[in-house]
C-alpha cells in the first residue's frame, strides 16, 4: 500500500476573547491544518493543576469546538481526548453527535480512559485502577457506536448501562464521526487497534501526572512496541487505521538546537535520541519534513498535532507536506 497521506492539527487550550478563539480557528484553517484540537480538562489554576504539571485548559471541550466549527468552512475539530469519567457516554455520544450534525460532518471523536490523578482528586470523584477505567472506556465505545446508530438501545455492560431509546440527533458522518483513541499502555493501544479509527500515541501517564516517566516511555524504541500492541488488537484491519502522534516539543529553526541537547540533558537522553524522540521535532522546515518521512516510512504516523504557540513556525511543513 502506499504511504498514508500527511494531516497536520493544532491543538490549543485557550483564548483572551471569543472573538480571539474564532479569529485563531480561521487562522489554522488557512494556514493549512485539517483540525483543531483541545484537550477534556476541568480544573483551573491551583495547586491540583500544579501538582499534575499540566497546561492550563481554559476552555471546555464541547463548545469551544462548536465556535470554532461555526466560524470555518472545512476545519474539522475535536478532543485529543474525552475523558470517560466526566459524563455518561450517552450524554458524550449525543454532544458528539449534535457536533457533527451542526459541523456538516466535521467532528472527530477521541476518546480516553482518563489519567490526571490531582484532577480526579480536586473534582471529589474516585480514579478507578487502570484496567477498570480501560474496560470501561471499551463499553464507552461500545456504547457511542451504539448510540449513533439509530436503532434501538439494549446496552448492559459491566460499567454502563442504557435501554428502551435511540439515540438522536444522527450524525452526518456515517456510522460514526471517526473514533481516535488514544494513551501509551498495552491495553489501550489493543483496544484502540480493534475499535478505533484514529490511533493517537501518547505517553504512558501511569504516574497520573506530566512528566519524565511518560516521556521515557515514548522514545523510539518504545514506540515499536506501542506499534505492535496496536498490531495485536487491529488484526487485519491495521492498514485501516490513522496513526496519530503529538509533537509536544517541536522547534522549528535555529532554537531547534539548543532546544534537543537542553531536553536531552534533562531527561537523561544523548542529543541523537532526543532528535528522534517520537514526539519532538527539531530544527530546520527541510530536517523537520525528511524526519517526517521518515516516521511515516518507520512507524506509519502520518497524522501530527502541534500546539498553538508553534503553529506559523510550523505552517511551512504543513504547506509542503499536508496530503502528500
Amino acid at each position: 500500500m502506499p504511504p498514508r497521506a500527511f494531516r497536520f492539527a493544532v491543538q490549543s487550550f485557550s483564548a483572551d476573547s471569543g472573538k480571539a478563539w474564532r479569529e485563531r480557528a480561521r487562522q489554522i484553517e488557512d494556514l493549512g491544518y485539517a483540525c483543531l484540537h483541545l484537550a477534556d480538562h476541568i480544573i483551573g489554576p491551583g495547586p491540583a493543576l500544579e501538582r499534575s504539571m499540566h497546561p492550563l485548559q481554559e476552555l471546555a471541550a464541547v463548545p469551544a469546538m462548536a465556535v470554532a466549527a461555526e466560524a470555518t468552512q472545512r476545519l474539522r475539530v475535536g478532543c485529543r481526548v474525552f475523558c470517560q469519567d466526566y459524563r455518561h457516554p450517552a450524554v458524550l455520544a449525543k454532544e458528539a453527535a449534535t457536533l457533527d450534525f451542526f459541523s456538516e460532518g466535521r467532528l472527530e471523536l477521541g476518546l480516553g480512559a482518563g489519567w490526571l490523578e490531582p484532577e480526579y482528586a480536586a473534582l471529589g470523584m474516585t480514579m478507578d485502577p487502570a484496567g477498570v477505567r480501560i474496560d470501561r472506556l471499551a463499553e464507552t465505545v461500545a456504547l457511542v457506536k451504539a448510540h449513533m446508530s439509530g436503532e434501538p438501545i439494549d446496552y448492559s455492560g459491566e460499567h454502563i448501562q442504557a435501554h428502551e431509546f435511540a439515540g438522536v440527533p444522527l450524525p452526518v458522518q456515517r456510522p460514526h464521526p471517526p473514533i481516535m483513541i488514544g494513551g501509551g499502555s498495552r491495553r489501550v493501544l489493543g483496544l484502540a487497534g480493534r475499535e478505533a479509527d484514529i490511533v493517537s500515541l501518547n505517553f504512558n501517564n501511569r504516574a497520573g501526572v506530566l512528566g519524565p516517566d511518560g516521556i521515557k516511555l515514548s522514545t523510539a524504541s518504545e514506540t515499536e512496541r506501542k506499534l505492535e500492541w496496536i498490531r495485536a488488537g487491529a488484526g487485519e484491519r491495521m492498514d485501516d487505521l490513522e496513526i496519530e502522534i503529538g509533537a509536544y516539543f517541536t522547534f522549528v529553526g535555529d532554537a531547534g538546537d539548543a532546544a534537543a541537547k537542553g531536553m536531552a540533558a534533562a531527561f537523561g537522553f544523548d542529543e541523537e535520541e532526543m532528535r528522534a524522540h517520537p514526539h519532538g521535532l527539531f530544527g530546520s522546515v527541510d530536517a523537520i519534513c525528511e524526519e517526517l518521512e521518515r516516521r511515516r516510512e518507520r512507524f506509519g504516523i502520518s497524522y501530527v498535532t502541534v500546539t498553538d504557540e508553534v503553529m506559523e513556525a510550523f505552517a511551512p511543513v504543513v504547506e509542503r507536506l499536508a496530503g502528500r
